[in-house]
């Protein structure tokens, strides 16, 4: 049996339910929806689901609540639930799950009025069209659903090793921590364990946090092909400079010539950084493919560490176990990774050098953060590719979509509409993984819905 829906939501992520929660919100009582994932903390995700308190957003409370349009809902949460932060705080990522949660939950007791939403466990494991004007899902329990409009919110894997560990014996191999979110490794270090973390971002800080909070008390090296790390918020945070999009160059080169000139400028980068925030997209949109991918090859380690910085009280934690010597940098790529004796070595090639040096450690953690946004971590995209349904984006960011948010696909033939909204889409957006501008997607993904009928 086959049942229609006016929408499918195909993911299990934040994505997926700040779709969800602007469907129920929009949709007419006769519509109905089906949401489609296997993940069992539906919308919470990875990001949301540490129960650290040292875990903390890096995006102030005031601009995280998940409807654009009531923007003091995440900050009246928490004070309703003891937590009586300031729009300015940084609140915990595991209040923030509990906080979509709850909104979710809410919309979906307003029984009067409000569409039917019907939530699936499991895994959409193909995709076909259907000459009824849908788009059709198999299912991995079996079963097909087809959907008039869909909405893909599927985000990206974690990135793998960036080398085999065949050199590594099984004895050792338990020790090669290959998802750091599943927390439990912890409970396995030793205080004095010497511990080897590749990536410096803020995966990394968290892990480094985490490990402390646990009782870890020995040394850290981080590796990472540049040994940057994250940069923290200002304690008061300066007034953004506005900048004109239209006024900067068309180049990399040229922005980032600048973008300098205005640092020199102000009292504090951030005004810089923080002017810019609201026209991150348009700016990338005016950038050429030769200027988008010489800013991915060489700028991007540099924006990372300036544009998604760190809670003050957290980087202030951070900055003190490398000022002490507890955290070591080194810059390099990593060639191999074998044993020695009962600990794990990872040969790296010096940045700027041919010498290769070893770190030799207990546990070796993989905190290169998330795979590029791509669709080889999806059989359901990787399938969908292959039938043309969808076109990944030229740069490996995602899928092309236009700039409503619309899958495209020239050899499509069904009337039905394909949407995506979050990671996919950072082709054609860039600055499309943090809550403020998902929210704001997701809305607007929401408001063309309905807007056809």
């Amino acid at each position: 049996m086959q049942l229609t829906y006016d929408v499918i939501v195909v993911g299990s992520g934040f994505s997926a339910i700040a779709v969800t929660c602007n469907l129920i919100e929009q949709l007419p009582a006769s519509a109905k929806v089906a949401v489609v994932g296997d993940d069992p903390g539906f919308g919470r995700g990875t990001a949301y689901r540490t129960e650290l308190y040292l875990h903390r957003l890096n995006v102030p409370a005031g601009r995280m609540s998940l409807l654009p349009h009531q923007p003091d809902d995440f900050v009246d949460w928490l004070k309703s639930h003891g937590r009586p932060l300031q729009a300015g705080d940084f609140a915990s990522r595991s209040d923030y799950g509990l906080y979509v949660r709850d909104t979710l939950a809410r919309l979906l007791r307003k029984r009067d009025g409000r569409c039917r939403v019907d939530f699936i466990k499991a895994k959409a494991a193909g995709c076909v069209e259907r000459y009824i004007s849908t788009l059709a899902f198999h299912l991995g329990n079996g079963d097909e659903i087809a959907g008039k409009n869909v909405v893909l919110c599927l985000g990206v894997g974690n990135a793998t090793l960036p080398v085999a560990s065949d050199g590594v014996p099984p004895s050792l191999r338990s020790r090669i921590i290959e998802n750091p979110w599943r927390l439990s490794w912890l409970r396995r270090v030793a205080p004095s364990d010497a511990v080897c973390i590749l990536g410096s971002g803020l995966t990394m800080i968290d892990q480094v946090l985490a490990l402390r909070a646990h009782g870890h008390a020995g040394k850290i090296d981080v590796l990472s092909r540049r040994g940057l790390a994250p940069l923290g918020h200002a304690r008061k945070p300066p007034a953004p400079l506005p900048i004109d999009v239209q006024g900067l160059p068309e180049t990399i080169s040229g922005i980032l010539k600048t973008l300098r000139a205005k640092c020199r400028t102000v009292a504090d980068w951030r005004a810089v950084m923080d002017g810019l925030r609201p026209v991150t997209q348009a700016l990338w949109q005016r950038l050429s493919s030769e200027e988008r991918a010489r800013f991915l090859r060489h700028a991007l380690p540099w924006w990372n560490i300036h544009r998604h910085r760190v809670a003050p009280d957290v980087f202030d934690r951070f900055e003190k176990l490398v000022l002490d010597g507890t955290v070591r940098f080194h810059a390099g790529f990593l060639k191999s990774l074998g044993a020695e004796e009962d600990r794990l070595v990872a040969g790296y090639r010096v940045r700027a050098a041919r010498e290769i040096a070893e770190i030799r450690a207990d546990w070796l953690v993989n905190c290169t953060g998330m795979e590029r946004a791509g669709i080889s971590h999806s059989p359901l995209l990787k399938e969908m590719s292959r039938f043309e349904l969808i076109v990944p984006d030229p740069l490996g960011l995602g899928i092309q979509v236009d700039a409503a948010s619309e899958v495209i696909a020239p050899s499509r033939i069904s009337p039905a509409r394909l949407f995506a909204v979050g990671a996919l889409t950072a082709g054609q957006f860039w600055e499309i993984t943090a809550v403020p501008d998902i929210r704001v997607q997701a809305k607007a993904v929401v408001v063309e819905i309905v807007s056809r009928g």
